[in-house]
């Protein structure tokens, strides 16, 4: 019997999925700055490139007002946000597309 059929098919991968570099809230919590953007957590070595999207969890606490800009949040991190003083800003992710790290 050929091997292709011999080895075991597994799942598959989509073409256009989009994986995120996820940050935690509690993680920017750490940060000093009041105005996050990606550049910030690339800075900071929160996230490895600036190349693929950021999102934004809720895992952790917040205990100051924060703007953070990312290209996405969960639900709960927006609320622990914006529950704190802060904003919770999504950036289009076309226009960093260009940018280099």
């Amino acid at each position: 019997m050929p091997l292709y059929r011999r080895v075991p098919k597994r799942g598959f991968k989509p073409l256009r999925r989009v994986e995120y570099q996820v940050v935690n809230v509690g993680q920017l919590a750490a940060v000093e700055e009041s105005e996050i953007s990606p550049e910030t957590l690339r800075s900071r070595g929160l996230i490895g490139t600036l190349r693929r999207p950021v999102k934004v969890l809720a895992v952790g606490n917040l205990d100051r007002a924060l703007t953070v800009r990312a290209h996405a949040f969960s639900a709960a991190a927006r609320a622990k946000i914006e529950s704190a003083g802060g904003r919770a800003e999504v950036v289009d992710q076309r226009s960093d597309s260009g940018q280099s790290d």
